[in-house]
């Protein structure tokens, strides 16, 4: 499965990149394939493994601020491997013809 997550400590005040990069560690740390990007971090793996990544991420998280939103969107296939490239790499396939 894929799942694209975004978690944003609330009440930290405005300058909160320092605490999200914690939430990406956690991420980066677990060893599952993953993307960040501007809006959200995607992680590849089995549905446990990704939600306990994802609950690690928002006590990270929650571990600073004393409020944390968490949005999160899940691709659920079961026995696809690989998602996280392959999409990206099928529409830059359309677009280079």
């Amino acid at each position: 499965m894929l799942v694209a997550f975004s978690v944003t400590p609330l009440g930290a005040g405005e300058d909160v990149g320092e605490i999200v990069a914690e939430a990406v560690r956690v991420v980066r740390a677990s060893g599952l394939p993953n993307r960040t990007d501007a809006m959200f971090t995607t992680v590849e793996g089995e549905w446990d493994e990704v939600m306990a990544v994802v609950k690690a991420a928002a006590d990270a998280v929650a571990a600073r601020a004393p409020r944390v939103s968490l949005v999160l969107k899940a691709d659920v296939r079961p026995g696809v491997t690989g998602a996280l490239t392959a999409k990206v790499e099928t529409v830059e396939r359309y677009l280079a013809g």
